[in-house]
């Protein structure tokens, strides 16, 4: 059993389809410690899944943001000393107050404000490309994860929201120590490492809240000239419940975006047989028939192996779903890509189902897709260094390094 975000060895090597590889693709049960299973049900069935997740009142969302295992008194105490709080909001409520804030947030991520974001995301990748190509031509290996997947999710977010980001090796220690910390296992002393962390963000995101509601010239590029937070304010929405927003969204907004990019280029990269096609970098790379592609790709990775490929719901009250029975008080673990989904290529509860289908969906594909078919048109001559090692969370996956190197005797090629 693999530590939260730990490497964790892959399942099979050589000839064998990255996806194939993730520790949650396959049987869910096999990928948790006892300490997990113990807390929780896993189902798996795509049809149950579909059931339990349209069923809003009966399986209700109120430990999406709780943690998997219980928190340590010292880890409790630490957080309670800082008022350290993050109310329903968004994917962890439900009602009236759900749908009320989802409409809200909804209009910054609309189909049509996420497709003039393709150029942007194009734009990034190519400069990060420019940056990284020295280091590859003089012989040298360089992690995608890192150097182009993990820089542009930030930035997106940021110009769609209005919501500024703190210094990126800031946001990403912190979005990596909260997933840990509420989707992971960590032991106690542990926990406290990482509640540190979580305070910081949390009272970074205090600071950026009270900005942005101060803020008071209006930007024509944002719905009704507003940020988030001032739309959310305006509203009607508590303080308090702004934070608790910004502190997934900031992380789901960027950190998941980059996992499942990470996943893509991996993919993409390997050698070997993977969906009834050879050379996926050579095909993400055509300037004509690229982006097809890389959508190709992503579509796929999304149904077998996506970044976020489990969810969680509590029982609300005694009920069935079929022949299944599910009792109140229930801790689901809710299969949302791979295993039977894998097998058949559905991606259609990648992103969840109902009233809590996330609403980053779209900017999430767009993002992975134009970062692997940009990438591949930069640097066609790239070859994976190496088998992807996994991490993995309660919820998370992604291989935590794509590293690569220029192919042997072939100059790395920079296509405009």
């Amino acid at each position: 059993m693999s530590c939260p975000f730990a490497p964790t060895t892959p399942a099979a090597t050589g000839r064998v389809p990255v996806p194939a590889t993730a520790p949650l693709a396959g049987a869910l049960p096999e990928a948790y410690p006892e300490q997990v299973l113990d807390r929780h049900r896993c189902v798996e069935d795509p049809r149950t899944v579909r059931e339990v997740l349209r069923r809003a009142e009966d399986f209700v969302p109120d430990n999406a943001l709780s943690t998997v295992v219980p928190l340590a008194p010292a880890t409790l105490r630490r957080l309670a000393a800082a008022g350290f709080a993050l109310p329903p909001v968004l994917a962890s409520a439900s009602g009236p107050g759900h749908r009320h804030v989802r409409r809200v947030v909804a209009r910054f991520f609309s189909p049509a404000r996420v497709g003039t974001q393709a150029g942007a995301v194009a734009g990034l990748v190519r400069e990060a490309c420019a940056g990284i190509r020295g280091r590859l031509e003089a012989g040298g290996e360089v992690d995608l994860a890192q150097e182009v997947a993990g820089v542009v999710p930030p930035v997106i977010i940021s110009a769609l929201t209005g919501v500024p980001n703190p210094a990126h090796a800031d946001l990403k220690r912190w979005s990596r120590d909260s997933l840990e910390l509420f989707w992971g296992w960590p032991e106690p002393g542990r926990q406290l490492k990482l509640a540190n962390s979580a305070i910081a963000f949390h009272a970074w995101l205090g600071e950026a809240v009270d900005r942005c509601l101060a803020e008071e010239r209006a930007s024509p590029d944002l719905p009704g000239g507003q940020n988030l937070f001032a739309a959310l304010d305006g509203a009607g929405v508590e303080r308090d419940r702004i934070r608790s927003l910004g502190y997934f969204l900031m992380i789901a907004g960027q950190e998941t975006t980059a996992m499942l990019a990470q996943t893509a280029l991996s993919t993409a990269l390997a050698d070997g047989r993977w969906a009834e096609s050879e050379g996926h970098w050579a095909d993400c790379a055509d300037p004509e028939s690229g982006a097809a592609a890389s959508r190709a790709v992503v579509a796929s990775v999304l149904a077998r192996a996506s970044s976020v490929p489990t969810w969680r719901r509590v029982v609300a009250a005694d009920t069935r779903v079929g022949d299944e029975a599910f009792t109140a008080g229930e801790h689901l673990v809710l299969q949302l890509s791979g295993g039977q989904l894998g097998e058949t290529e559905d991606a259609s509860l990648a992103f969840g189902f109902g009233l809590h289908r996330c609403l980053g969906a779209g900017l999430a594909e767009l993002e992975a897709a134009v970062i692997l078919h940009e990438c591949a048109r930069a640097m066609p001559d790239l070859d994976p260094v190496g088998v992807p090692q996994w991490g993995h969370l309660l919820s998370f996956q992604a291989p935590r390094t794509v590293p690569v190197r220029v192919r042997p005797s072939v100059p790395v090629g920079v296509r405009a």
